[in-house]
């Protein structure tokens, strides 16, 4: 019973991982410096409560104009908008 739950729980925090975005692989020398890129985000409206990288993606968590809550995977080098999800 115990290696059925554990499988279980392995392949549900799997699948979690894997939702995440699939940025393009930028070389790091490419990249936007995280103080630019969390600049030019702001200027866009958003409030950031939470700014990391994940993969080959700037990932944030905060709210937009209107104070819906956002999550959104950017593209390191253009910030171009890869995966956002919305609170409706």
């Amino acid at each position: 019973m115990s290696k059925l739950l554990f499988a279980l729980v392995l392949s549900v925090s799997t699948g979690t991982a894997m939702a995440g975005a699939k940025c393009p692989a930028n070389p790091k020398s490419e990249w936007l410096t995280e103080a630019d890129a969390r600049a030019r985000i702001e200027t866009q409206g958003y409030k950031i409560k939470k700014f990391k990288i994940d993969g080959n993606c700037y990932e944030i968590y905060g709210h937009d104009k209107a104070g819906k809550k956002v999550e959104i995977y950017y593209d390191t080098k253009t910030l171009a908008v890869v995966k956002a999800e919305i609170e409706k």
